[in-house]
């Protein structure tokens, strides 16, 4: 850790130690004692598919703990088994690709308030912090997805969205030194108040939709809880009679929501942070990729806003783009993974080594297995080329070893919206603004004691892996 600068990820430890110790190999023990369980680091495709789809393991109660405050622990990630099982099918059918595609229209209205704003500091030509900017605007999506109601993040404040980011804020694995950040007496009190904020406000949202449900019946429906409501009825029929909505799926869908505007607005928003990132340095892969836009939407604004709401099903139609969104994913995933380790469970490795999981935090860490030489040529460098290569080319990435969002029945729901929200920001961002990373500006303003790079990368990850001084940036009109 000494390697590394002070705030940067955890995610990073694994790929440093590899670095440091190549004859490691990608899976391996760590004993953090006493701030976190003994763990099983496992970064190699082989392994992770045994722990992950040939024995699907539990999630690690270490997850559970995390999120509780947040979701009460009524949630898709972090519950297991049957009741699992359940609500994943619930909620499925409003992540499909094809429901998905009725809402770009949605989509599309919160990305142009995005480029209002980007507009308006291109003409005051300042230096942005760019992840605020990008959070909000993935706030607004999901809000608009999920419960079919407008935040408004952009432009305003919102009491709903404040108590979830001071949620966040307050939230821990338990992994600090200081005693008196790891032990602070305030967070279960700002967990208190945030939680019945977010309550109070998700609990009239979703009493609206019942109402508006009991009126409308069975007519075509838009928002992801409204699609879950009707999974849910369709196996408890005396759901539908109620008065008000039912208090089991209530709480379970408060709960979900929490976690869906957590998670699916900070991941998706770090993502898009680093797209700009990477298309700011490497100036032939955006030319490229603006060219493939205007072949498939055409060059004009106007035009391509309309053939993005009439025939959304284009957005299947741009390899480059979806090359250059997985090639960001692969050198800057914002996401890891724990399972928990069980009796007579035993992980073999490519080499024939065998690692007992019982008692071990298992720790899926994708930022090393996709900056792994072994599994990657050239693993350091931005290629989206290797997304375009046939099988027997050299750069075609081997089978399970790009896991931005995780392999197997427990892969993340909300995949397909996250990859359509990014080429839908693209296609309409990109034409009109140049995006350049503005650290050779602020470094020499606010100098920093220690290192400020991560192997040569100024745009390191930190926190929940945004990029480091949340991106700052410069807008300029193209």
């Amino acid at each position: 850790m000494s390697k590394l600068p002070n705030d940067a990820h955890p995610h990073y430890l694994p790929d440093q130690i590899r670095q440091t110790m190549p004859e490691i190999g990608p899976n391996y023990y760590i004993d953090t004692w006493p701030f976190l369980p003994p763990m099983l680091v496992v970064s190699s495709p082989s392994t992770l598919y045994q722990i992950m789809q040939e024995h699907p393991l539990p999630k690690h109660q270490s997850l559970r703990n995390f999120l509780r405050p947040l979701t009460g622990g009524l949630d898709i990630v972090s519950m297991d088994g049957p009741i699992w099982k359940t609500w994943r099918s619930i909620y499925n059918p409003g992540f499909s690709t094809n429901h998905l595609m009725t809402l770009v229209p949605d989509i599309v209205r919160e990305t142009l308030v995005f480029c209002d704003i980007l507009q308006e500091h291109a003409e005051r030509k300042d230096i942005i912090s760019m992840k605020p900017y990008t959070d909000n605007l993935a706030i607004d999506v999901i809000g608009k997805i999920v419960l079919d109601i407008h935040f408004n993040s952009q432009r305003s404040k919102n009491p709903m969205i404040d108590a979830l980011r001071s949620q966040i804020r307050w939230l821990s694995f338990g992994e600090k030194i200081n005693p008196f950040q790891r032990y602070n007496p305030v967070r279960p009190i700002m967990h208190y108040f945030n939680t019945r904020q977010m309550n109070k406000c998700l609990s009239q949202q979703l009493e609206r939709h019942f109402a508006a449900y009991q009126i409308q019946g069975n007519k075509p429906t838009r928002s992801v809880v409204d699609l879950a409501f009707q999974s849910y009825i369709a196996g408890e029929p005396e759901a539908k009679v109620k008065k008000g909505m039912d208090a089991t799926f209530k709480n379970f869908a408060i709960s979900q929501t929490k976690l869906f505007l957590f998670s699916g607005h900070d991941t998706t928003s770090s993502s898009i942070c680093y797209i700009f990132y990477v298309l700011s340095v490497h100036k032939a892969v955006l030319q490229r990729v603006r060219e493939e836009h205007d072949m498939i939407f055409g060059s004009e604004r106007a035009q391509r806003i309309k053939k993005l709401e009439e025939t959304p099903f284009l957005l299947n139609r741009l390899p480059y783009t979806i090359a250059v969104i997985k090639e960001t994913m692969r050198l800057f995933p914002v996401l890891s993974s724990t399972r928990a380790g069980v009796p007579g469970l035993q992980v073999v490795d490519t080499h024939g080594r065998s690692f007992p999981t019982d008692g071990f935090l298992l720790w899926s860490v994708p930022q090393a297995l996709h900056r792994d030489p072994e599994w990657w040529p050239q693993p350091n460098t931005f290629l989206p080329e290797r997304w375009l290569a046939g099988p027997g080319d050299p750069l075609h990435p081997i089978k399970g070893a790009w896991r931005p969002f995780e392999y197997g029945p427990r892969n993340c729901i909300g995949q397909e919206l996250a990859i359509m929200e990014m080429k839908i920001l693209m296609i309409l961002v990109l034409p009109k603004f140049d995006i350049e990373a503005a650290y050779h500006e602020l470094d020499p303003q606010s100098p920093r004691q220690g290192k400020n790079t991560v192997d040569g990368e100024r745009a390191y990850q930190v926190q929940l892996a945004q990029p480091s001084d949340d991106l700052p940036c410069r807008v300029r009109l193209a």
